[in-house]
């Protein structure tokens, strides 16, 4: 004889409330609107909010109101320029375009995702024909701002291509009238004095790989001849500062950046690693776990690790950055400010992995060697791996309406709008979050993976978190006040940034 369970659904007015998600995270209910707006109610009360017992004379009724998660006197003019504003993105066309001057690289690395070639592979490097008609291509988006970066392999071991692409593009953009901005993502191994002056000329910012001290650098990033890759990058990295001090250019703005890639060999390090890029005067580390990708696939025993490891390492790096700001150091979290501009400001950075729908061919296109279009770096990295199902055309057969109208363009984004998604649509992070496609199809098979079992998932939902209630417990304000630092950036147009 089966029995009935009791359930008991909580009294529910729901013309007296406005539109938001919900969570139960760590004793308290997280409130989430589509506009970015955040608020935390005891259980209690949000019962009292549902029944549509939180009245003007509620203590908690002035910044409900405020946030439109009430609908007394909403201002629904209000909110739609808010929700407007933070889907600026939308319909803006790809602003980043990724250009893969050479597959050839002189680095052998553990986790590399380019699927590099050998040194003595030319045919793998672009023409400057095709380098034109890349340029021609990326001019046609309809974003007021696109910038090129430069991607290899070593993308300086093919360094008439950036010249071509940085002076045609700016000869173009005499009558095109963008915001054009060039950037190099290098190794440093194959720089030279005359380079290095020539991309300062030519205001080219640049970055480069830094993933910790010199045993774990050296170990994720070999040089197939031998060398310390560690000592090349410090090397340069000192030189590309100083040829900017010379310039008269701001420090603080023209610096060489630095990315972090994660690995097993960096997991009881992060003091380390932070302590390097703050004796380097780096002030962004941006702490990035593995993709899996390339090399990365067949060394994932030796270098890899699970969600829990990394989310483990990722918030003792997060809380020795905050102990260093309290003690006045200017250094901050890439992946945390992000998230944190979703948060504290009315506008969403427009980062292209994490944003609804995802970037991959509407914020992003990436160009490879023989002019192959792709809707992202990650969709390169697959490709090459053997899989041509990202293929989007090439730039010179392919119209930019016939990319744009791409039916896999089309399929990224519907498996990456969170509103649509199950498990998505209701969550919590949904305003502040962002699901990669390209990752999914690498990971599961599948472009729609079930979204909570993934990786990436995972590392959103635990940073979205920690730093929601590091704001919450922030009795002080301190740790608020470090945050908004976090969030703030400055021009980087030369114009503006001599000092």
């Amino acid at each position: 004889m089966s029995r009935s369970i009791p359930i008991t659904l909580p009294e529910l007015q729901p013309d007296k409330l406005g539109p938001f998600r919900f969570g139960h995270l760590g004793g308290q209910v997280l409130l989430t609107s589509d506009a970015g707006e955040y608020h935390w109610l005891s259980p209690a009360d949000f019962q009292e909010l549902l029944a549509g017992r939180i009245d003007p004379a509620h203590p908690e009724f002035p910044a409900l109101q405020d946030k439109g998660f009430v609908r007394v006197a909403m201002d629904l003019d209000a909110m739609s320029r808010k929700l407007a504003r933070k889907r600026a993105f939308l319909g803006m066309g790809p602003h980043l375009h990724v250009v893969i001057t050479t597959l050839r690289c002189n680095q052998s690395c553990q986790y590399c995702h380019a699927s590099r070639t050998d040194m003595d592979r030319v045919d793998t490097d672009m023409s400057l024909a095709t380098a034109k008609q890349v340029v021609d291509f990326a001019m046609k988006s309809p974003n007021p701002y696109l910038n090129f970066e430069f991607q290899g392999g070593e993308p300086t071991v093919n360094f008439d291509v950036i010249e071509f692409v940085v002076a045609y593009s700016r000869e173009k953009n005499r009558y095109e009238n963008k915001q054009l901005t060039h950037s190099l993502v290098t190794n440093m191994t194959y720089m030279t004095e005359e380079r290095a002056q020539w991309l300062v000329d030519h205001d080219v910012l640049v970055c480069t790989s830094l993933d910790g001290p010199e045993d774990v650098h050296n170990f994720n990033r070999g040089w197939k001849k031998g060398g310390n890759a560690y000592a090349d990058v410090l090397k340069w990295m000192g030189h590309f500062n100083q040829l900017w001090v010379d310039k008269g250019r701001d420090p603080d703005l023209w610096h060489v950046d630095a990315l972090m890639t994660t690995t097993r060999r960096s997991l009881d390090r992060y003091k380390e690693i932070i302590d390097l890029y703050v004796s380097l005067g780096i002030r962004n580390i941006h702490l990035r776990p593995l993709n899996p990708f390339g090399f990365a696939t067949k060394t994932w025993k030796a270098i890899g690790y699970s969600h829990q490891e990394y989310m483990a390492f990722y918030n003792k790096a997060l809380d020795y950055i905050l102990e260093l700001n309290q003690q006045g150091v200017q250094i901050q979290e890439g992946t945390a400010s992000t998230f944190l501009m979703k948060m504290l400001t009315p506008d969403d950075p427009n980062f292209v992995d994490i944003r609804s729908p995802v970037g991959s061919g509407t914020g992003q296109l990436a160009y490879s060697h023989d002019g192959t279009i792709l809707p992202s770096d990650e969709g390169r990295m697959i490709h090459a791996m053997g899989d041509d199902l990202f293929v989007l055309g090439n730039v010179a057969s392919s119209t930019y309406e016939e990319v744009a109208n791409h039916p896999t363009l089309k399929t990224l984004a519907i498996a990456s709008l969170l509103d649509t998604l199950p498990q998505c649509e209701s969550c919590w992070n949904a305003p502040f979050c962002g699901v990669r496609p390209l990752h999914n199809y690498m990971m599961n098979g599948d472009l729609f993976a079930q979204r909570p079992n993934t990786f990436k998932c995972h590392e959103h939902m635990t940073i979205a978190r920690l730093l929601l209630e590091k704001l919450r417990d922030d009795e002080s304000g301190a740790v608020e006040q470090a945050f908004r630092r976090w969030t703030l950036s400055r021009s980087r147009d030369p114009s503006e940034s001599v000092y």
